[in-house]
């Protein structure tokens, strides 16, 4: 995934994981979608995002807007909520970087954007 700017991020989770026709390209349309995934059933995902220190670089709100929504798509399927008959579907995503430096910088923007008020 290249992910550099939110109509990217659009495609390329819709590209991945086959979001039918009705996506509407928008944030809310890639949560629902990613708390759905009804037509992709399986006993269990995995989102891995390459290089994701550069991830929507030009836009912090942007990925604070995509961490919160890769986090609520992780506790959806943790069984909050999520798959019916309380049965637990793993959704894991894993943010891949080269150096530690990177990876640091990348937790402390993720931690940021989880903890912050909404």
């Amino acid at each position: 995934m290249r992910l550099t700017d939110a109509n990217q991020v659009f495609y390329d989770f819709s590209d991945a994981l086959f979001f039918p026709s009705y996506f509407g390209w928008n944030w809310d349309a890639l949560s629902d979608c990613l708390r759905d995934l009804h037509w992709l059933s399986a006993d269990g995902y995995l989102v891995i995002v390459d290089n994701a220190h550069q991830l929507l670089p030009d836009s912090a709100l942007d990925q604070r807007t995509l961490f919160r929504i890769l986090a609520q798509a992780v506790r959806h399927w943790s069984g909050a909520g999520g798959p019916p008959e309380g049965t637990v579907v793993p959704f894991t995503v894993l943010l891949l970087c080269d150096h530690d430096d990177e990876a640091v910088q990348l937790r402390q923007a993720v931690d940021q954007a989880l903890h912050e008020t909404r």
